[in-house]
């Protein structure tokens, strides 16, 4: 009886030590898994907290037609929607130039009206293909027009309101946000030019190693030379404290810049020339045989008198002989001293005061500082010369006067009619040597600083760059769009799963704690 006791009772105590056993593995198991579940909450709230990115929203694209004196240039930006500093990261996507002349021209001749309006449907519907469909509805166009329009709205402001109505329906039927088609000022023009040339030549941000944008260290700007038909424009940087009627503060990528910007209306290469065609005109008493030293020897052009006297730049020196179908004859001489004297003798270099910082015409223009960007027809003039980029004076003299000892026939021969100014590239050479050196005041000494370019990383160089880094300020900036490393649903159900788990062991802990102790 003894015996059988002693045995049940060493039974219960092995019992009792397995169940002791299985609740401390239990219990070790509950811990684990008490753990295990914190770590992966607090690790999967780490991972979706700290681990996510922002995307790009995407690009604003923006068109901008350049409606110059001469031609119309359409272009088309984009630039990132999150922007940088206020001021979108603006590239240029495509640019077209539609044939025929500028838009001050038309309603004069309906078979060129024809060939420009064709023209600018082509243009047109290339640029529309180039954005995406769902980008068409919030894509803005604009249209700028600059010297040419000018000088017609002097002329004739009917006809040049009826233009710009024109243009601003044409924009209208297509499917993009039509903002405004008008006549740009002269400074805007100049202050458009700058920002352009400084935005392409880096000066405003830099891209860092971590494909970040910054502001350049220790950056310097550099001044804008922008020669047109009708027009020219001179803009750089001066000190912050300085004032005056042509000077405009300009804020970029959160810095501001105090520009010094004029405008010359009538000193554009087109009308200089019809000035100094006017001038030996009304100087000759012979139509049917003018000299002209600025012309190669051996070439002859007829004109009209309406060609040369019909535009406001040249209406103050028509003459009693003047009729406006009456014909004029050029003929060329080959002459380059007398063709400097000719075309200097267009700008009025003694109105200024002495002592005062002054260019021409009796325009103040503070000393110049610094590089500066030629371009336009600036470089169109240089490149005739052979003296692109940056060159001393004295190789753009040389140049100057071995170019304008050709003859016609050698010209021709030289260049074999790429080039329809072939005529005039005696003239272009004088005119820019003139305004650069009698006007502007650069010498010997800050030639060199003179960098005659077209185009900057295969972007041309143009006012209507800046003017749409510019505007891209005024386009409210889209938030990133946030992407996150675990899709919500799935990270709400590991959430709520674990949670859950967390909890049951816990209970599960406490209570097996408290029936082991």
């Amino acid at each position: 009886m003894i015996h059988k006791e002693s045995r049940s009772s060493d039974q219960l105590t092995a019992a009792s030590r397995g169940w002791a056993m299985m609740s401390k593995v239990a219990i070790a198991l509950s811990a684990f898994f008490l753990l295990a579940s914190i770590a992966v909450i607090i690790s999967i709230a780490v991972v979706q907290n700290q681990k996510k990115t922002h995307l790009s929203p995407g690009l604003k694209y923006g068109i901008v037609l350049d409606a110059g004196s001469s031609r119309t240039t359409i272009y088309l930006y984009e630039w990132p929607a999150e922007k940088e500093n206020d001021t979108g990261v603006v590239t240029e996507t495509m640019k077209c130039q539609v044939k025929g002349p500028g838009i001050s021209d038309l309603r004069l001749d309906s078979a060129k009206d024809k060939m420009t309006w064709e023209s600018f449907n082509h243009c047109m519907s290339e640029i529309t293909k180039a954005i995406p469909a769902k980008q068409h509805i919030q894509t803005p166009v604009f249209l700028g027009a600059t010297a040419g329009m000018r000088l017609l709205q002097q002329k004739n402001p009917e006809r040049s309101n009826t233009i710009l109505r024109k243009m601003q329906n044409y924009l209208m039927g297509y499917p993009f946000i039509f903002r405004n088609a008008s006549i740009m000022s002269g400074l805007e023009e100049g202050l458009y030019g700058w920002i352009t040339v400084n935005y392409l030549m880096g000066n405003f941000l830099e891209k860092t190693l971590w494909d970040a944008w910054v502001h350049p260290h220790g950056a310097k700007t550099v001044g804008s030379l922008d020669l047109g038909g009708a027009s020219t424009q001179i803009a750089f940087a001066i000190p912050d404290d300085a004032e005056g009627e042509d000077i405009i503060k300009v804020s970029l990528y959160g810095y501001d810049y105090n520009i010094y910007t004029h405008s010359f209306l009538c000193y554009g290469k087109n009308e200089a020339e019809k000035r100094v065609l006017a001038k030996l005109s009304k100087e000759s008493s012979n139509w049917s045989n003018v000299k002209n030293p600025c012309y190669p020897a051996g070439y002859n052009i007829t004109m009209t008198a309406e060609d040369i006297f019909g535009s406001e730049c040249t209406k103050n020196q028509i003459t009693s002989k003047y009729t406006p179908t009456r014909n004029i004859t050029f003929y060329g001489q080959s002459n380059a001293e007398q063709c400097k004297l000719l075309v200097r003798s267009i700008f009025n270099l003694t109105s200024c005061q002495e002592g005062e910082n002054c260019s021409f015409d009796g325009v103040s223009q503070p000393q110049l500082s610094g590089d500066f960007m030629a371009y336009a027809g600036f470089y169109y003039a240089a490149f005739s010369l052979n003296v692109t980029g940056s060159k001393s004076m004295e190789s753009f003299n040389d140049n100057r006067m071995e170019l304008c000892s050709n003859n016609w026939k050698t010209l021709k021969e030289k260049h074999q009619g790429k080039d329809i100014h072939v005529k005039s590239y005696c003239f272009s050479a004088n005119y820019v040597h003139t305004i650069l050196d009698d006007g502007y005041k650069f010498n010997t000494d800050n030639w060199k600083s003179l960098n005659f370019q077209k185009e900057v990383n295969k972007t041309s160089i143009a006012w209507s760059l800046g003017y749409m880094l510019k505007l891209s300020s005024m386009i409210p900036a889209e938030g990133k769009i946030l992407k996150l490393p675990i899709d919500n649903v799935l990270f709400t159900g590991l959430l709520l799963a674990f949670s859950a788990l967390t909890i049951i062991t816990l209970m599960y802990l406490l209570i097996a704690l408290a029936r082991y102790c």
